[in-house]
Formats: C-alpha cells, structure tokens, sequence
C-alpha cells in the first residue's frame, strides 16, 4: 500500500499485502464484492484438519476450520473469511463486531522470525496454522494490537503451490462454477 505521499506502508518492518474482512456467507460475499465493486476473480479454498497442521487459538492446540476467498485488487490482495467450526478469531468477530474489516496482512519468506519480529514489537500471537500448501508448506499466524490500532496481522508465509481452489466467481471459461 502506498500513502498519498509516496511511502510503503509498512508492519514491523514489512509491507501491507492483504486487507481482510470475516463474513457470515462467503458465497454471497463474494458474489458481492463482483457484483458491487468488480473486484474479482476469487479463489476459494476450505483450510481445515488433516490439511492444516499445529493449530493454535489463544496458546492451546485446538481444530478449526474456515472458508476463504482471494481476490487481488490493483497491488492488494482482499480476502473474505467464513468460519467453518471450532474457535477462532473470526468466529469471535462475528460474534463481538458482526461482519467487516478483520486483519492485515504481511507476506514473509521466515515465517519464524516474522513472528519473532512482532512478538519482540509487542503484538501478541492468538492464533494460527501450517501446511495449507500442496506440498504441505505454507504458514500463516495472528497477532493482536493495542490500541489506538486496535487491529489483527496476519504473518503469511505463501505456499510454493496452491491447493486446486474450491471455486473460482467468476467462473473462467471451462472451469469451476
């Protein structure tokens, strides 16, 4: 994200990359975002167990699931979250805040020292995963602030490759519906 003056805008040394909302139905949500604002197309993929591995939820092991969405729009990747099951922060959202603007994110190649890099900046982890990648890589992990930011990052380190997408909306030529 670039400011009116020029400047990255930056989390702990690492630019913003994802802007992320939780919605209640990922289906409409993305039929919205195309239908109301051309922002499209969207990538959907299911992230739950056996895929996804070391789940945490506020430091204790736990299973959840999510549905999710990507589209990018200009330099920014937007992501819808639905939430399948177990705890999770965004099932926490909807239940405090309703639907809306959930995270940032920070895509990283370290995934460890990001981590080590915001816990040592103060933000505290609340929740994350590994193995969402077809090779079983990829991890992505979230940390709260304080206010007056009052906000979640998200750490990403992106997969090599991609899980075939539940869906693609709009549909491509010959594919998903």
């Amino acid at each position: 994200m670039t400011s009116p003056t020029g400047q990255v805008a930056h989390v702990a040394g690492f630019p913003i990359k994802q802007v992320a909302m939780v919605v209640r139905d990922l289906d409409q949500a993305v039929r919205a975002y195309w239908n109301r604002l051309g922002v499209g197309p969207w990538t959907s993929y299911v992230l739950e167990p056996p895929r996804l591995k070391d789940m945490t939820y506020h430091g204790e092991p736990v299973e959840f699931a999510i549905r999710h969405a990507l589209a990018w729009s200009g330099e920014t990747q937007l992501e819808l979250v639905q939430p399948l099951y177990g705890p999770s922060i965004f099932s926490d959202h909807l239940d405090v805040c309703g639907e809306g603007q959930h995270h940032l994110g920070i895509f990283v190649d370290d995934h460890p020292a990001a981590m080590q890099s915001l816990t040592d900046s103060g933000f505290r982890y609340v929740q994350g995963a590994r193995g969402f990648g077809a090779e079983g890589d990829g991890a992505f992990a979230y940390f709260e602030t304080d206010e007056p930011v009052g906000t979640i990052i998200e750490v990403i380190e992106a997969p090599k490759v991609r899980i075939p997408p539940d869906f693609v909306y709009p549909a491509e030529p010959g594919g998903n519906p």
